[in-house]
């Protein structure tokens, strides 16, 4: 069965910044009468059912998306690639492409199958999707698949989970030709596949570099934009690409995250120079690996440079935390052949009054405020906006719709417990009184924090968090100011009215002092001369620690040099 088995023009695509990974964009998706023609014969075959999981492989493979990829994985280059994180041909691919499905009916059919032979792959109406065309059939071990994969066989790793819920005894390896693309239901007037991206960056947009981001399962934060905008200062583009499906029920739901992406995109981002496209791809749970493949998807989109934040594609504490940037020590960048850009972990921090990183922000936690995904996720259930610090309202309000259920119980509680959102966002709330305030006497432990603890914690941070840069900015102004006229005047009438009063009290105290006895007759009832005197120290004391009023006459000395303006010029 004759074929194309890529698309776009090569000596076209020669001309561009990016390639496809391997030099090819696979095309393994038919159209027109060849697909009807196909699509018949397809119902004579044997046929395999599978899930909505394999369904979207399937069309990730025929649309390019894992190029060089046309089908299932051999075993050969299946074992290579789980072992060295390679094709047998030695190209950098870090996670299988394996399909063993699992089904008495389908292990039937499985039997009956011969290399060479083909079979029908159809989705749970039993409309066929694709077509396998046999080349390796082979046990498939499980246990192998995920020590190498994952590096570990904990059924908790959700990773892990799925293969021994998902998988059957048997793979089957071989190209695949796609009969019918899956409708991407609200996300289809989004879609972009790699042929339109390469099209838009370098025909109707002529980029010359574009910076790809792929993300999860939580809404867009200010962690998320502050990457973006750091590489659109550099870059020509950006392609979004948020992860659409596929995703658990305590995720917020892919409708809600899409739309919180678009609703600050089309505000705080340049249009011309960002794309937001739908990525529909099953999650592999991969931790570092998954973001090695991710970057290779990114390529295939024509992104010249992968932005991989602190913690891509990561699952719990079964990684390190900078896994997923110690994996790309392992390869070169021509062997990748994209640029890869790695973020630090993002917080917002008081004191700097921005988003920052530990690369560039030198205050301690108790000025930060955390951007945790998971925590955000669980402020959103708690049915509370989370700071405009870390998440933009357009985003977090539309977020909150799309997360279900709210977690709280009959009374009110939190069913989940709420210190560990707590401590993941306000990091200084368990040991600090408030906001870059004192320390508590005693710490507060996780475990006793209840809703409560996160509504003060909340309110905290809207009550203090704009104000702790704006109010050290209005002290240096105070004390700067040359012209006083932009300046308020209760400021100045303040500390002069202090400073006037505490006068009075120092005039008192000095003739109370003149008056004093040097022994008192009761010392209960009156005071000898040297407890006066040290009464009026601490008054005169008080009189120098407050401020002075600054007005325009008093600060006339600071303007030394009245040269003429005109005179600076000439």
């Amino acid at each position: 069965m004759s074929q194309k088995s890529f698309v776009l023009d090569q000596e076209k695509m020669a001309s561009y910044p990016q390639q496809p990974h391997g030099g090819k964009l696979v095309n393994r998706l038919l159209t027109g009468k060849k697909r009807d023609q196909e699509m018949e014969r397809a119902k004579q075959l044997p046929m395999i059912v599978v899930d909505m999981e394999a369904v979207i492989t399937l069309e990730m493979i025929a649309t390019g998306v894992l190029s060089p990829n046309e089908g299932f994985m051999n075993k050969e280059d299946y074992k290579s690639v789980l072992t060295e994180g390679r094709l047998k041909n030695g190209l950098i691919w870090p996670t299988p492409l394996s399909f063993a499905p699992t089904g008495d009916r389908n292990k039937q059919v499985i039997d009956s199958l011969s290399v060479g032979d083909e079979v029908c792959l159809a989705d749970d109406t039993k409309e066929p999707v694709a077509i396998l065309k046999l080349e390796d059939i082979f046990a498939y071990d499980r246990d192998f698949r995920a020590s190498h994969l994952f590096g570990t066989t904990d059924r908790s790793h959700p990773g892990v989970d799925s293969i021994y819920r998902r998988m059957g005894d048997t793979a089957l390896g071989g190209p695949i030709t796609m009969l019918r693309r899956v409708h991407w239901g609200p996300f289809e007037q989004l879609r972009l596949e790699p042929k339109d991206t390469f099209e838009l960056f370098y025909e109707e947009k002529n980029f010359r570099s574009v910076g790809g981001f792929i993300t999860g399962a939580n809404p867009m934060h200010r962690g998320h934009e502050y990457i973006h905008r750091n590489a659109l200062e550099e870059l020509d583009g950006l392609l979004v690409q948020p992860l659409v499906e596929m995703a658990k029920r305590e995720y917020t739901r892919p409708e809600f995250r899409m739309l919180a992406y678009r609703s600050v995109m089309d505000t705080y981002y340049p249009k011309e120079r960002s794309v937001l496209a739908p990525l529909r791809v099953t999650y592999i749970f991969a931790g570092p690996r998954e973001a090695v493949l991710h970057a290779l998807i990114m390529k295939n989109y024509g992104c010249t440079h992968a932005l991989i934040g602190r913690d891509h594609a990561g699952i719990g504490d079964f990684y390190d935390k900078y896994a997923s940037h110690s994996v790309f020590d392992k390869f070169t960048e021509d062997e990748l052949g994209i640029d890869i850009r790695l973020f630090h972990e993002v917080f917002y921090c008081t004191r700097c009054d921005s988003p920052s990183t530990e690369q560039t922000c030198p205050h301690d936690k108790q000025y930060r405020i955390n951007i945790s995904g998971t925590g955000v996720r669980e402020l959103l259930r708690y049915g509370v906006l989370p700071p405009k610090e870390i998440v933009r309202p357009e985003s977090a309000r539309i977020a909150m719709q799309g997360i279900q259920p709210k977690g709280v119980d009959e009374h009110h509680q939190a069913v989940n417990p709420v210190g560990k959102a707590i401590k993941s966002i306000f990091p200084s709330y368990l040991e600090y009184s408030r906001l870059g305030g004192p320390k508590r006497k005693k710490p507060l432990e996780v475990e006793q924090l209840t809703i409560d603890d996160l509504e003060a914690a909340i309110t905290d941070v809207r009550s203090n968090a704009d104000r702790i840069y704006k109010e050290i900015y209005d002290e240096f102004s105070y004390a700067s100011d040359i012209r006083r006229e932009v300046q308020p005047e209760w400021v100045a009438d303040a500390r002069e009215s202090v400073r006037k009063q505490q006068q009075m009290v120092i005039d008192y105290l000095e003739e109370k002092v003149d008056k004093a006895p040097e022994t008192a007759s009761d010392e209960y009832m009156y005071q000898d001369k040297e407890e006066a005197e040290r009464e009026l120290e601490v008054a005169r004391k008080i009189f120098e620690d407050t401020p002075s009023s600054l007005r325009s006459e008093s600060i006339k000395y600071r303007t030394w040099n009245p040269m003429p303006y005109d005179r600076y010029r000439s």
